[in-house]
This record gives structure tokens, sequence and C-alpha cells, in this order.
């Protein structure tokens, strides 16, 4: 092959590369410029054309942290949707999407993640008492429904009732007890879930605690 055939051979590679990177630095900013305004199609549309579902935002998030973060609950859903999309993935903390999820109350999400077969029962925290601490009740409702451990221990042994106690509601702390969550155990602290509610004068928590004890008593 001559000088003259080879170089205009790499005249027209270099072109086509150029030409895709481009389109694909259009595609990149389009993509992000949609989650921001949570435009749920153009994100779809932009995936079947081609666009990476899992490549990270300006900040280096995963684009599912992303909408949940922004938040951008339709893209969220449809990003959970998307065969391409990587959904049991861990942050820095190691918090998963559906503990993302379920603290922020996007139960839609939540479902379909757990259809998809995002781990309800993660070890260490869970999603149930990043839940609790909300007082989401739909999700935390979702949640058992798909056997997620009630008395799910943290690594210092809290668990969703105390998460619910301190920080939730009296309403996620009766659904819990309800739905038979054990309010005698102790964390690595010696605390019970009245102590955690009582830490944070959550006094109508801790009335419905203690009567559930006496009630269990008799």
């Amino acid at each position: 092959m001559s000088y003259f055939n080879k170089r205009i051979k790499f005249i027209v590679f270099y072109g086509i590369i150029c030409f895709f990177g481009s389109v694909f630095a259009g595609s990149y900013e389009d993509f992000f410029s949609a989650l921001e305004r949570d435009d749920a199609p153009a994100v779809a549309q932009l995936i079947r054309l081609g666009f990476d579902p899992n490549t990270p935002s300006p900040q280096g998030l995963h684009p599912l942290f992303a909408a949940i973060n922004a938040p951008a609950p339709k893209v969220a859903n449809a990003l959970a949707q998307a065969p391409a999309t990587k959904f049991d993935l861990r942050n820095a903390h190691e918090e998963t999407p559906l503990m993302m999820a379920s603290i922020k109350g996007m139960d839609v999400l939540a479902k379909l993640l757990i259809d998809r077969g995002s781990d309800v029962n993660k070890t260490a925290w869970t999603p149930l008492h990043y839940a609790a601490s909300t007082g989401q009740l739909v999700v935390m409702n979702l949640l058992l429904d798909r056997h997620a451990y009630i008395d799910a221990p943290s690594p210092n042994g809290t668990t969703p009732l105390m998460m619910a106690a301190m920080y939730g509601t009296p309403s996620a702390v009766k659904l819990l007890l309800e739905a038979g969550a054990d309010p005698t155990i102790k964390n690595d602290l010696n605390l019970t879930a009245v102590d955690f509610a009582l830490r944070e004068n959550k006094r109508e928590s801790a009335s419905l605690i203690e009567a559930f004890l006496r009630a269990k008593s008799k």
C-alpha cells in the first residue's frame, strides 16, 4: 500500500474516532442534563441509542445514585428498569440504591429494585433500618412483605425498631411492633428501643413501646 493510501486511511479512521467521540460527549451532556430535569423519556431514549446507564456523573456518581440524590424519581425509575443498569451497587458509605430509596420513601423505585433482585437483607445496615429512621411506612411494609429481617442488627447491634424510636415516627414504631419486632433487644451499648426513644425525648414512641411490653407481660 502506498504512503498516500495509508495517509488517506489514517485520516478517515481519525475522522471516525473524532466523530464518535463528539457524539459521546454530546450524549454525556444530554444524559446528565436530562437527569437533572428528571426527564425520563430523554434518558430512556439515550439508553436505547447505546448510552451506558452506568457512566459516572461529573461528580463521579453512578447515575442511579445521582438520580436518587437529585432527586429525579422518574429518571431513577427509568434507570432501574433498564436491563443494562447495575443496581446492587455500593457507594463510599457502603449504601446501596435500595437503602437510599428506602430512606427517601421512594417506594416505586424500591419495588423496582427489589423485583430486580436488590438485597433486602444486606448485612450491617439494611434498607429497613434506613426506612425506619425516617418513618417511611409504605417502604417499610414493602420490605417486610419481601422478607426483610425485622430485628436485623447493625454493626453495633442497633435494630430497625431502635432507629424508628430515636429518629423515626410513632407510626413507624407501631408498625414494627405490630409486625413482630422485639423491643427487649439491647445493642452493644446495652440500650433498648425505649432507651433510644428517651434519648431524643420521643415520649410518644417510648410510651408505645412500654405499653406493648406491659400488654405482652400479662
